[in-house]
């Protein structure tokens, strides 16, 4: 009886000491998941267009790069093309040498779901000017940038860094009369980082329909 005892409390000092020498181990592990933060390299990704074509991360250095989160049934997304105050800012920026690539998350069982086909044909009918319409249907693209509303807006700079995220604006509604005088988060990162100046709020919280993954 007293060698199982002496035996037992050896386990639990080993276990005790086990836990102690690894207390940091499970937060280490939750920090390093975290792949999209502002001032780091922007998560890679590789998503296909309609025809086929492969649209990678890594072949766009060299220029800016915004990504925006669409679900075209989405009133807050409405909002920003209804008048066509989203495609003009895609077409200022993709003119002055950005690429904008809108991203759908929808899984392929939500109402919401587009396949490539679809989903560049709605972009095309919104008029939208964005260089890219790319579909995620295994959310794995949304979930690596934490991507939690439509819209939901990044900006990645020409060294692949992640330079913006969150809002399109300031205004949480959906109601257009409301841009106006709202302040667009958006071409205001862009403006500073074309005139590689720095980013005064390159962080927002991000406001809209959830991402349906």
């Amino acid at each position: 009886m007293k060698s199982i005892i002496s035996t037992l409390v050896a386990f639990a000092s080993v276990t005790t000491l086990a836990f102690a020498h690894c207390g940091s181990c499970g937060t280490d592990e939750k920090k390093e998941s975290k792949s999209a933060a502002v001032g780091k390299p922007a998560p890679a990704f590789a998503l296909k267009t309609a025809s086929g074509e492969e649209v990678t991360l890594a072949a766009l250095k060299g220029k800016e790069v915004v990504l925006e989160w669409v679900n075209f049934d989405c009133p807050f997304v409405k909002k920003h093309y209804i008048e066509g105050h989203m495609q003009k800012l895609q077409k200022d920026y993709t003119d002055k040498g950005a690429v904008w690539i809108l991203v759908s998350s929808a899984n392929t069982e939500h109402p919401t779901y587009k396949a490539p086909e679809a989903l560049e044909a709605t972009a095309k009918e919104q008029k939208a000017s964005a260089t890219y319409a790319l579909v995620d249907a295994d959310g794995t693209v949304g979930k690596a940038y934490d991507a939690k509303t439509t819209p939901h807006m990044y900006i990645i700079d020409k060294e692949g860094t992640l330079a913006y995220a969150g809002a399109i604006d300031s205004k949480k509604s959906t109601n257009t009369a409301d841009i106006a005088g709202s302040e667009n988060y958006v071409s205001a990162a862009l403006d500073a980082l074309i005139a590689g100046e720095k980013i005064e709020k390159a962080e927002t919280k991000a406001y809209g329909c959830s991402v349906k993954y």
